[in-house]
């Protein structure tokens, strides 16, 4: 599934995890791919077997975000 960097970012800010945020823009490309990526987003502390649950839940990031 691919998910684009700017939720990924917004996804760590709302974590207050400022600097892993910032660490993240750096490193991350601007779509991110779920599997190809997993060893990215697990450094930053997302589980992308998670992510992917609640994205294709239906919940979207609106619901990883509290929104």
């Amino acid at each position: 599934m691919n998910i684009d960097k700017d939720q990924i970012l917004q996804l760590l800010r709302s974590q207050g995890d400022d600097a892993k945020a910032e660490q993240a823009d750096q490193e991350l490309p601007g779509q991110v791919d779920t599997e190809r990526d997993a060893g990215l987003l697990q450094k930053f502390g997302i589980d992308p077997m998670d992510l992917v649950k609640k994205l294709g839940g239906g919940g979207g990031l609106g619901g990883l975000l509290g929104r």
